[in-house]
């Protein structure tokens, strides 16, 4: 886990919080220590090291592609992640194994289990993707729900530079109305949140009726305060992020947070690895979000997962 940054190291005394650099250079160290010695080596990384720094912008460095590059270089066998900021990083090591798989089967269980009087139907619920980037996440869900598609588009000032970003001027709406309609927006994380509970506040400014976030990490690089905030002034009703990563624990104890369990789900895949077998039942989610479905339609709500 690159973002556990609760893990700490002392250093001349001070206690030092360990960076994903740090646990990067750790994650080699084991391959370097278990090398020649095992049959195969299979990494397995949640949150993709480096993965939003996927493309150039004038002179940045690819340092997802290099990442990759050096693993393999290293001798392992596969890598395993979740949810990857772009899946196009796998073209830096075309001959090898590379799987980036979703969470879109636990995250649409957890909202059905905690939101049992959500409709999924046209009309009741609509998609919404916050970016022109997660437009294909979001036409997933769409078209799975079968529901309405929504999207968000930045207007950035690229006249200014803050924290290392141009700053977002307005974010314009694209899509039917939300009136009376719970909405669920769907990204790969929530980092700062800021963008999240703007695109809430533009959407409840339109009428619409709950607003449900889903993504796969939930950073809040910012702390949780600016969420509590939101929740309680009726912007936004929950958030669900999986325990694929470190979350700190007044995260998990807000009452807007859904904590989503991949536990079992990871456990089914090192055995399908250490078995030899096929992951194409695993990886693919779409069989399994029918039958959820179907299920839910006839009444039968999904069972906490241990």
């Amino acid at each position: 886990d690159i973002v556990n940054h609760s893990c700490t190291y002392t250093m001349y005394g001070y206690a030092n919080h360990m960076s994903p650099d740090d646990h990067y250079q750790d994650l080699k160290r084991v391959i370097l220590a278990i090398s020649g010695k095992a049959r195969r080596i299979n990494v397995i990384m949640p949150f993709l090291y480096e993965s939003r720094q996927h493309k150039r912008n004038a002179r940045e460095s690819l340092d997802c592609a290099h990442m990759l590059e050096e693993l393999y270089e290293l001798g392992i066998a596969n890598i395993i992640t979740f949810d990857a900021h772009d899946e196009r990083v796998a073209n830096a090591i075309p001959t090898s194994g590379f799987e980036s798989i979703p969470a879109a089967y636990q995250i649409i269980k957890a909202l059905i289990r905690t939101a049992p009087d959500i409709r999924i139907t046209e009309g009741k619920l609509m998609i919404v993707s916050p970016d022109e980037g997660g437009i294909s996440r979001a036409m997933y869900y769409a078209s799975m729900l079968g529901v309405p598609l929504g999207t968000f588009y930045k207007r950035r000032d690229y006249t200014q530079v803050i924290n290392g970003r141009n700053p977002i001027i307005a974010h314009e709406f694209l899509g039917e109305s939300v009136e009376d309609m719970d909405i669920l927006i769907v990204d790969d994380m929530i980092s700062s949140g800021e963008s999240m509970l703007d695109l809430a506040r533009e959407l409840k400014a339109r009428k619409a009726r709950r607003i449900f976030a889903a993504v796969t990490f939930g950073l809040f690089t910012d702390g949780v305060d600016h969420f509590q905030k939101a929740y309680e002034e009726g912007k936004i009703d929950r958030v669900f992020a999986t325990n694929l990563i470190y979350r700190q624990p007044e995260l998990l104890a807000a009452p807007w947070f859904v904590d989503v369990n991949m536990a079992k789900f990871v456990a089914l895949l090192i055995d399908a690895i250490n078995h030899d077998a096929s992951l194409s039942s695993l990886i693919d989610p779409t069989e399994k979000i029918r039958k959820l479905l179907e299920n839910y339609r006839k009444g039968i709500l999904p069972q906490p997962t241990l």
